[in-house]
């Protein structure tokens, strides 16, 4: 359990350090992934139509941690609604430990008077290690707040 405590601070300070250092959007996920039901979420740009999606779960008797690329990214030009599909590593750190490889597909809406981002995603899973199985129920609700203008958004 020492351990496991240690662990969960350094990933948690990790985070809020990569948050604080270049993050352009931060806030929080609702749903039912990697164990857990809410997590800190955030997106790093990489360019116009690329992107990392992290998120940092907590909940349930562990604690999570997806990185996703999103190298498919378009934003539509005549609207503030934007279109996302994605992978990468999926981690859990609980009893039992878990790491996979998770798939993103989602949907945002970018307010343009206010810097605050919604969307919806679905994030199947394929767990390889501790038990290997595939979860196709995980479905998110995200609730972020932009920093900056990054070009994402429609100019009006």
């Amino acid at each position: 359990m020492k351990y496991f405590k240690i662990l969960f601070l350094v990933m948690c300070l990790g985070f809020a350090s990569a948050l604080e250092s270049n993050a352009q959007e931060v806030g929080i996920r609702f749903g039912n992934f990697s164990g857990n039901n809410v997590a800190l979420d955030a997106v790093f740009g990489l360019g116009q139509f690329s992107r990392v999606h992290a998120d940092l779960s907590f909940g349930g008797n562990g604690v999570g941690l997806d990185a996703l690329w999103n190298p498919i990214y378009r934003p539509v030009s005549t609207s503030d609604f934007k279109y996302y599909l994605g992978f990468g590593p999926s981690f859990y750190f609980g009893d039992p430990f878990a790491f996979g490889v998770a798939g993103e597909i989602g949907i945002e809406y970018a307010f343009v008077d206010v810097p605050i981002v919604i969307g919806a995603d679905w994030r199947p899973n394929f767990r390889l290690v501790e038990n290997t199985d595939f979860l196709a129920d995980q479905f998110g609700l995200n609730i972020r707040w932009r920093f900056g203008n990054d070009g994402s958004s429609s100019t009006k």
